[in-house]
């Protein structure tokens, strides 16, 4: 299932990712695909309001991986971009557990790691539009989604 939707701002883009957040259960992957700038870790900064973080979220770009340890749902949030042509053996630093773990996973350029992205995940494709106006297009093969999807769709038609 495939549900798209325009968001027209930062706020709006932060809210999304709170509703998100109401859906999300132990041990939730998402992928976030889209070019620089597009908006993936603005959308992982509400998902993170939503779960209840106080710690300011931002790119773990230098650091690959940030955690955010909370209660009753921790936020994990790998960017994958440095990792680009890294021999699998080589990315093995620990991305497994924290995928696997019972927080929320949030993947950054997951085709960076796909050895290691679940088959039930969430994916989220993010195109710039122009400046705050970006279209998100959610996509699940998996039943773990799918009342998020609908509720989604419903909610957010286009």
């Amino acid at each position: 299932m495939e549900v798209k939707f325009i968001t027209k701002s930062k706020d709006e883009t932060i809210k999304l990712g709170e509703f998100i957040s109401t859906y999300l259960f132990p041990n939730s992957v998402l992928t976030l695909t889209g070019d620089l700038g597009a908006g993936k870790t603005t959308f992982t900064k509400g998902v993170g309001k939503g779960l209840g973080i106080k710690e300011e979220i931002n790119s773990p770009t230098f650091n690959i991986l940030k955690c955010y340890f909370n209660k009753p749902l921790s936020l994990f949030h790998i960017d994958a971009y440095r990792l680009e042509g890294v021999a699998k053996e080589q990315k093995n630093i620990g991305l497994e557990e924290v995928i696997e773990g019972d927080g929320v996973c949030l993947i950054e350029w997951p085709m960076y790691i796909e050895d290691f992205v679940p088959l039930n995940h969430l994916n989220i494709n993010i195109h710039l539009i122009k400046e705050d106006i970006r279209e998100f297009v959610f996509s699940s093969d998996s039943k773990l989604f799918t009342k998020l999807l609908l509720d989604l769709k419903e909610k957010y038609h286009d």
